[in-house]
């Protein structure tokens, strides 16, 4: 187990260099940055000039890159074009993200997964339908549509929750937004447990725990569950950074300062350093997601281990 860590963390360090480099090389193809910092006013020449300079603009494309990556690997993600460093406005965005995803994460884990198994269980009966009706519904409207239409009817029109979220943002005030979040993926999860749970209910190993004799809800749980999660876990596993990183509707819709109002007011002012700062740890927490669901195959099927 400990050499496959090893070897999958130094596999980590090519993808992040390469996602990294195509990600500095689309941002500063966006558009001119110092254009954006003057507005809608052009920039006189010798303020122009002085801008890049102090920015590092006026260096070659890959000595920028190389400059940054130096600076990444001593935790310091350059200065955002308002002087504000981007360390501080990860600190302030990622947390409130984090508690975001975190929510809609348990959304995904408790409602998917409990449909899941209740609709695989019960294959072809009218609970089973219903469900996968709604859920087809429920990935067929765009999340923009679902959160517009939670926020008008629970924040506007019967005032169950604030129809936007305070700057604290605690855990109770983004259960709406988290559902919001997490409704396709939800709805994905659901369907993806059902799938899975109604394969392996055909499969040999089950058959004999119910010629054992053993418990229902041991030959669910113990034995056909834990084998049915797995691709539900890599699902969810790489869905963690995509909700954080698209969560910049969800964020827009409910007023939620994180990370994907960060990147969006990056994007539209074409703060280069945000954008590209931002996406790096995302980028972070892809791989290291991606490495977290790989060790906890050998724990939900102990028929994977690794060498």
């Amino acid at each position: 187990m400990g050499r496959y860590v090893v070897r999958r963390l130094l596999q980590m360090v090519p993808v992040f260099v390469g996602a990294t480099l195509l990600i500095f090389l689309m941002v500063n193809v966006m558009g001119d940055p110092v254009a954006g910092l003057c507005g809608e006013r052009q920039c006189d020449p010798a303020t122009a000039a002085q801008l890049r300079h102090e920015f590092g603009l006026d260096e070659p494309l890959w000595l920028q890159y190389a400059t940054y990556m130096g600076n990444v690997f001593t935790g310091d993600f350059g200065t955002a074009f308002n002087g504000q460093p981007v360390t501080e406005l990860m600190a302030t965005a990622f947390p409130v993200t984090i508690r975001l995803t975190v929510v809609a994460v348990l959304f995904e884990v408790v409602v998917g997964v409990t449909l899941g198994v209740l609709t695989g269980l019960r294959r072809g009966r009218p609970v089973d339908t219903t469900v996968l009706l709604l859920t087809l519904v429920v990935i067929s409207v765009p999340t923009f549509v679902t959160g517009l239409l939670l926020q008008l009817l629970l924040g506007v029109e019967w005032g169950w929750v604030r129809p936007s979220v305070s700057a604290e943002a605690p855990f109770g005030e983004l259960i709406v937004p988290g559902l919001v979040l997490a409704s396709v993926s939800l709805a994905y999860v659901t369907r993806l447990t059902r799938t899975s749970l109604a394969e392996n209910r055909r499969s040999d190993y089950v058959r004999t725990a119910v010629a054992k004799g053993l418990p229902r809800h041991r030959v669910v749980t113990r034995h056909l569950l834990r084998n049915s999660l797995i691709p539900v876990v890599t699902f969810i596993g790489t869905d963690i950074g995509a909700l954080m990183g698209g969560a910049i509707v969800t964020e827009r819709i409910f007023n939620i300062h994180g990370v994907g109002y960060q990147l969006y007011q990056g994007i539209l002012r074409q703060n280069s350093q945000t954008v590209v700062g931002f996406v790096t740890v995302l980028v972070l927490v892809f791989l290291v997601a991606n490495l977290l669901v790989d060790l906890l195959y050998a724990v939900l099927d102990p028929r994977i281990r690794y060498a």
